[in-house]
């Protein structure tokens, strides 16, 4: 396969990864859910029981905290970079430095890692998503959509540092 064809290849299952996620997104209202679970799928990591220990972490409970979709990635991150052992201090310093590239270049392309602040930038106003009348204007005013481009990108960053990861260890 030439090296256009294998570019091509990858960007068609980006492309289809891409849009599953926006699919989820807008079935599930749950950025942090839908996050892992496209890249859980994509990488086989076998975190099943993450997928529902993310249900209350979008924004932190919807309370405008950490996104959500930073949450999942960084859990898909861990699977694959962590340590299994809690006195591996080498492997817990040796996981860090994908994640915070992650965050880095989260921040770059969404402005924040924050819910708040991501939905401010990408929305013009802030919304508490825990109220109802407030979330009927966020889905009114475009949010599922916008957020789902915010999903797309961590989803997009997070599949680069797994797949090098993965790759190394072939």
């Amino acid at each position: 396969m030439s090296k256009d064809a294998e570019v091509s290849s990858e960007g068609e299952i980006q492309s289809t990864m891409l849009d599953r996620a926006k699919e989820l997104l807008l079935e599930s209202g749950n950025c942090a859910q839908t996050s892992f679970a496209i890249l859980n799928e994509e990488f086989n990591l076998g975190g099943e029981q993450i997928l529902k220990a993310l249900t209350p972490f979008p924004g932190i409970a919807l309370r405008g905290e950490t996104c959500g979709a930073v949450i999942g990635s960084l859990m898909a991150l861990g699977l694959v970079y962590g340590r299994d052992d809690l006195s591996d201090w080498k492997g817990y310093i040796g996981s860090l430095p994908s994640a915070r590239r992650f965050c880095r270049q989260f921040e770059e392309e969404n402005g924040s890692t924050t819910c708040a602040t991501i939905l401010q930038e990408k929305l013009g106003r802030n919304y508490d998503l825990a109220d109802q009348v407030q979330a009927l204007e966020y889905a009114n005013a475009g949010g599922p959509e916008a957020c789902s481009e915010v999903v797309a990108s961590a989803i997009t960053i997070a599949s680069k540092g797994l797949a090098k990861k993965i790759k190394s260890a072939d």
